[in-house]
């Protein structure tokens, strides 16, 4: 019996190391990288639709590939994406923008790239007169601290809109609030424009007591608009924050100057709430710089 089992045993062993080779893996040879000539794609502007070239068609014309269109402005900034075969995109501003197709197959990506040219902003885009307000559009728009009363204190209000819902506060001259500590300096500038961009620059001065030094940052912004500006906002891009006269210490740390509320848009006056520390809470004002 045992010969019996020893030899049963030896035969199934046999059959395993017999079948072992029969069951690896198959081995798959990819295709070669297809090469950037390959790649082909339409890029249409739809000159009827928006005759600044604005609407812009995209196709796929690579056939057994898996697409993937980005597009970027002229500054390599990433606009937006799609794994469609046919797509189509709004490029609101005018500039020069990269668009790309990406070819996916079995041996790996390969990328091209065309070139338009976008001749004229999509005014509907910024139909809202609040945006020629604070950008001036193209041409762009300075905004520079109000000094002689940059400040104005409205408390812990459980809910705060705008000057025109809420009205005023508390709106001293720079010399009755010594003790806040805001010097009477140039602070320096903001200026917001639609060249192309969400773009705007800043330039900010040293908070320290006589330190007059300024650094300028470049960016971008967004504008969040809301139905009777109850709750308007401006954000901030690229290191950039809105123009202020005081450390971010002074500050909750709740508030921060990368995201602020507007409270008072006119052709002449910018304003906007800040959080102080103690949970109070302030308006600062800027005005067009002349």
């Amino acid at each position: 019996m045992k010969k019996t089992k020893l030899v049963i045993t030896s035969f199934l062993m046999l059959v395993v190391l017999f079948l072992i080779p029969s069951c690896s893996p198959e081995s798959y040879s990819l295709d070669g990288i297809m090469d950037k000539s390959d790649v082909k794609f339409e890029v249409t502007q739809d000159l009827v639709a928006k005759p600044g070239g604005n609407v812009v068609k995209l196709k796929n014309l690579t056939p057994g590939i898996i697409p993937y269109f980005s597009y970027t402005d002229s500054k390599g900034n990433a606009l937006g994406h799609s794994n469609s075969n046919e797509t189509t995109i709004s490029l609101p501003f005018s500039g020069t923008y990269n668009i790309s197709l990406t070819a996916f197959g079995q041996g790996g990506s390969v990328s091209s790239t065309k070139t338009v040219t976008v001749t004229e902003n999509d005014t509907s885009l910024f139909s809202d007169p609040r945006w020629n307000l604070l950008t001036n559009g193209v041409e762009g728009k300075t905004w520079v601290l109000y000094m002689t009363a940059p400040l104005e204190f409205i408390g812990k209000p459980e809910s705060y809109q705008n000057i025109a819902v809420s009205g005023h506060g508390w709106w001293p001259n720079l010399s009755d609030i010594s003790w806040a500590g805001l010097e009477n300096k140039d602070w320096g500038e903001i200026t917001f424009d639609l060249n192309g961009g969400y773009n705007v620059t800043v330039k900010q001065t040293n908070s320290a007591l006589g330190n007059t030094t300024q650094q300028t940052k470049i960016g971008t912004f967004n504008f969040s608009l809301t139905a009777g500006s109850t709750n308007d906002r401006l954000g901030f891009n690229g290191g950039t924050e809105m123009l202020h006269p005081m450390v971010a210490s002074y500050y909750s740390s709740a508030f921060s100057f990368t995201n602020v509320q507007i409270v008072e848009l006119t052709e002449t006056t910018l304003a906007f709430i800040a959080i102080r520390a103690d949970g109070d809470y302030l308006i600062y004002h800027l005005v067009a710089k002349q």
